[in-house]
């Protein structure tokens, strides 16, 4: 008997004239919560289409064993449940373009949640997933030109995911329909809905999302509480340290070229903070928490400990033995990371001074900057601009 339920084509001509086009790419955090552990492996092949990344928005963290960059692998196999030992790859560039759609559907039923697609205006499937497979948590960014997603009664039937998804814009916005209605979730805004629910999202100028992906046990062990029944929809653009540092995390292990370990334990307390409120309780969520709150102002001169512990809530005293246990201090970090993006903005090129590069990046003065480069890098500041500058001469 075929459902009386609203379809795509009843549901997305009267929603898509009352969006708010995206920017460029729509950026989405995907958090999705399966109920069973999956089962474990060393290697598992992977899908057809592997590319090498472009590069997105991301950048450093801190230094240590924790902070190894690697690129996504390449694959043409298809993927199946199971661990990996880094981030892999799949893309329907260079698919044969009648049959993308139903490589896309079968690839994200086998590594991330059953779905069928629609492209918007016939326009040809553009899209790419880098999934990471950790012993709970499965990571995943996807990105694709202006699409569809539904997952229907019969998708579920077929297709359980047993999961909990939590989408978090981060650009642009998309519509989530689902049976009680319809929401828009804007940037810097987060989605929690049980994801075998019937529902529809849609990107009307394309979209760029992170995944998630946690058995559903977890989910009780770290929220206390079973999914939610209806979807949820949690602010944190401008206020939520955790939701930030949560989604910073989830992008750098998925980066699309230099991707980063990310601790399980960490990304689990930061989901159940966002989700609950609660405030965060391991140390490596309050590391993470302050290396977030000093990337966001390293710009700042008058940027120290202090200001850090009273931005994620915490004493200066246990910031202090937090970075102590990752081997380091707050003014080593700072200056560290100073220097980092010191030293990127000056191997650009273009036409900024060394001065302003030091004022950039947090430095309250240029000499003090110069020694500090010279000393880090045996090089100095000047040398590094001017062979910038040359070889963008010669190009």
């Amino acid at each position: 008997m075929r459902s009386s339920r609203p379809g795509v084509h009843d549901v997305l001509a009267p929603l898509c004239g009352h969006l708010v086009p995206f920017t460029a790419a729509g950026v989405v955090l995907a958090v999705v919560l399966p109920k069973r552990r999956l089962a474990g492996g060393p290697d598992r092949p992977a899908p057809p289409g592997a590319e090498p990344g472009d590069r997105r928005a991301g950048g450093p963290e801190g230094n240590g064993a924790d902070d190894r960059l690697t690129a996504p692998r390449e694959y043409s196999g298809r993927m199946t449940t199971g661990m990996v030992s880094g981030p892999v790859r799949f893309s329907t560039a260079g698919l044969p373009e009648a049959q993308r759609v139903a490589l896309w559907e079968d690839h994200n039923a086998t590594a991330l949640i059953g779905l069928r697609c629609r492209s918007l205006d016939d326009e040809v499937l553009e899209a790419t997933e880098i999934n990471l497979q950790l012993p709970r948590v499965h990571v995943a960014r996807v990105t694709g030109n202006p699409h569809v997603v539904e997952r229907t009664r019969a998708v579920v039937r077929q297709l359980p995911s047993e999961a909990v998804a939590c989408y978090l814009t981060l650009v642009g916005e998309a519509f989530f329909y689902h049976d009680g209605g319809v929401q828009v979730v804007r940037p810097g805004q987060l989605i929690v809905c049980d994801a075998d629910r019937p529902f529809m999202r849609g990107f009307s100028q394309g979209l760029e999302e992170l995944a998630v992906k946690v058995p559903r046990q977890v989910w009780r062990e770290i929220t206390g509480a079973e999914p939610v029944a209806r979807p949820r929809v949690i602010d944190f653009g401008t206020g939520d340290l955790q939701a930030r540092t949560l989604a910073r995390l989830a992008g750098r292990a998925v980066h699309p070229e230099t991707s980063r370990p990310v601790d399980e334990d960490t990304l689990l307390d930061l989901l159940a903070g966002v989700v609950t409120g609660r405030p965060a309780a391991l140390s490596a969520v309050h590391l993470a928490m302050a290396k977030a709150y000093a990337e966001d102002h390293l710009s700042d001169s008058g940027l120290n400990a202090v200001r850090i512990a009273k931005g994620i809530g915490i004493s200066e005293r246990h910031l202090s033995r937090v970075f102590a246990a990752g081997g380091t201090t707050v003014p080593q970090y700072l200056l560290a990371r100073r220097l980092e993006g010191a030293r990127a903005l000056l191997a650009g090129g273009g036409n900024p001074t060394v001065a302003e590069v030091a004022a950039r990046c947090g430095f309250g003065s240029a000499a003090r900057f110069s020694h500090r480069f010279k000393e880090r890098y045996g090089v100095r500041a000047t040398d590094v601009l001017r062979e910038a500058r040359a070889a963008d001469a010669d190009s």
